[in-house]
C-alpha cells in the first residue's frame, strides 16, 4: 500500500506541474511498453512500438522496469530535453554504487547487459555515452512524434482536476487518481503493492499526470523540494483524439469517451452503448472503466445486465463542457 501523510500545510501546498517532462515521459513510455495491463488501450501501441523502437534504444529496457521503479538519474525532472541530458551527464559521478548494483541485480538478461551496467557502476565513459545515445534514439522515436498529444492529454487532465479540486476539494481530486485510492484522515492511501510510506512534512505535493502510466501513483523528488506524484492521466495517449479537438470535453476525454458520458445522462447497458456508438463491447468496457475510476459514472449489475449512468460529477462536467 502507498501511504502519503499530509499536514495542514501540505494540503494547502498541493499544486500541478507546469508541463510534462521529456525524460519522465520517455521513461514511463518505455515502462508502459513492457506492461501488460490495459490491453484494449495500449495493445496496438505496444505492438507498434515493439516494431519501431530502434536498436540503439534497447539498453533502456534494462534500466526501466514495468513496475515504474526507475533509477532517478535517468529521468531528471527538467523541462528541456537537452538540459535533461546534461543533468544525466552530471549525475554520472554522483550515482551511488548501491543504486547501480540494485539495477544490475534485477537485470533480466544479465549475460547480455551486465558489462554495460557494470560500466555505468564503475564510471566507464563509453557506458555512459551508450546511455546518452539510447536516450536520444528513444526520445526521437517515441516522444518527438507524440509530444503534441502528450501535452494535450496533460493539459486536459490538469484542467479537469483543477476544476474538481475547486468544486469538491483536494481529497476528491487525489482520490480520483486511481480506483484503489482513498483517504484515512489526512493520509492518502492507494491499496496496491508495494508498501511505501512518506511524510510530506510541510514540503507539499506536485501533481503530474502521465498519458503513458497505467499503474498506481508513483512518488519522486521535485527540484523545488516538494514530492512529485505521477498518476495516470484521465485520457491515455492512444485515446487522445488526433488533431485539434472539437470542444473542451473532447480534449479532456477523447471524442468517443465524451460521447459515452453524454449518453449516460440516461442509464444504459454496455450492449446499448456499443450499439448506439457502433463500437465493440471491449472498447465500451475500457471507456466505462476509466470514467468510473474518475468518478464520472457509476456501474451496477441487474441480473445479467450491467447498467451505467452518469454521476452528479459527470453531469457537472457535461454542463461545463457545453
Amino acid at each position: 500500500m502507498l501511504r502519503v501523510h499530509f499536514t495542514a500545510e501540505d494540503l494547502l501546498g498541493v499544486r500541478f506541474a507546469a508541463e510534462p517532462l521529456p525524460l519522465f515521459e520517455l521513461a514511463l513510455a518505455l515502462v508502459a511498453a513492457q506492461r501488460t495491463d490495459a490491453p484494449e488501450v495500449f495493445g496496438r501501441w505496444r505492438q507498434r512500438l515493439g516494431r519501431e523502437l530502434p536498436g540503439a534504444a534497447l539498453p533502456l529496457l534494462e534500466l526501466l522496469r514495468p513496475d515504474g521503479d526507475n533509477p532517478p538519474f535517468v529521468e531528471p525532472p527538467v523541462r528541456d530535453f537537452e538540459e535533461a541530458l546534461d543533468a544525466v551527464r552530471l549525475a554520472a559521478p554522483l550515482v551511488g554504487d548501491e543504486e547501480l548494483t540494485r539495477i544490475l541485480a534485477r537485470s533480466r538478461s544479465k549475460a547480455a547487459t551486465a558489462p554495460w551496467l557494470r560500466g555505468l557502476r564503475d564510471g566507464d565513459r563509453e557506458s555512459w555515452e551508450l546511455l546518452e545515445g539510447a536516450l536520444r534514439a528513444a526520445h526521437r522515436a517515441v516522444i518527438v512524434p507524440q509530444w503534441a498529444a502528450i501535452g494535450q492529454s496533460f493539459r486536459a487532465d490538469v484542467a479537469w482536476r483543477a476544476r474538481l479540486l475547486a468544486t469538491h476539494g483536494i481529497k476528491a481530486a487525489l482520490a480520483s487518481t486511481h480506483p484503489a485510492a482513498s483517504w484515512s484522515g489526512t493520509v492518502f492511501e492507494v491499496g496496491r503493492p508495494p508498501d511505501f510510506e512518506v511524510r510530506l512534512a510541510g514540503r507539499g505535493l506536485t501533481l503530474m499526470p502521465s498519458p503513458f502510466w497505467t499503474g498506481r501513483p508513483l512518488l519522486a523528488g521535485h527540484p523545488d523540494g516538494s514530492h512529485l506524484l505521477i498518476y495516470p492521466a484521465l485520457t491515455p495517449l492512444p485515446l487522445v483524439p488526433p488533431g485539434r479537438a472539437e470542444g473542451s470535453l473532447d480534449a479532456l476525454l477523447g471524442r468517443t469517451r465524451a460521447a459515452v458520458l453524454t449518453l449516460l445522462v440516461q442509464q444504459r447497458t454496455t450492449s446499448e452503448l456499443a450499439r448506439d456508438l457502433d463500437i465493440s463491447l471491449p472498447s465500451v468496457s475500457e471507456h466505462t472503466r476509466t470514467l468510473r475510476a474518475a468518478g464520472l459514472i457509476t456501474t451496477r449489475r441487474d441480473g445479467k445486465a450491467v447498467l451505467h449512468s452518469a454521476t452528479g460529477l459527470g453531469v457537472d462536467l457535461l454542463h461545463s463542457g457545453g
